[in-house]
């Protein structure tokens, strides 16, 4: 006898039916894999939309470095043609200007040099007085 209790007690007898218990409890477990499952999404996508901004960002600034260059080589290329042509147009116009009697007047342009600093006043201006409203006319009824 002492062999059947101990089959009997290893081997628990299943529930053929479905109780109410057994829908509540599968009813959370369901809600705490969707809860779980859901956080562990927005932090997969916020992580990739980090990504995605240093991707943009590194884009960005591979374009701007690329412009900034070509825009150097071309200033490169065009500068020294302008300083060329500005030299030719001189040397022709001299001739005119010396018959004009124009050719002192003109000084050397001095290179250009950046912005001045905006001048710092000593002492605010005096405010004026607000402007009086003006008189309301009377209606004629």
């Amino acid at each position: 006898m002492g062999k059947r209790n101990k089959q009997a007690a290893a081997k628990p007898a299943a529930s053929p039916t479905t109780t109410l218990r057994h829908l509540w409890l599968a009813g959370l477990g369901l809600a705490a894999v969707a809860r779980r499952e859901a956080l562990a999404g927005a932090g997969r996508a916020a992580g990739q939309v980090e990504a995605l901004q240093r991707r943009v960002r590194e884009a960005a600034s591979d374009a701007r470095g690329n412009v900034v260059d070509g825009i150097e080589n071309v200033r490169g290329q065009v500068e020294p043609k302008v300083v060329q042509f500005s030299a030719e147009v001189e040397a022709r116009l001299a001739p005119v200007l010396d018959k004009l009697g124009l050719k002192g007047q003109r000084k050397p342009r001095a290179q250009r040099k950046g912005r001045k600093p905006a001048a710092k006043s000593k002492a605010p201006a005096a405010r004026r007085a607000p402007r009086k409203p003006a008189a309301r006319r009377a209606r004629k009824a």
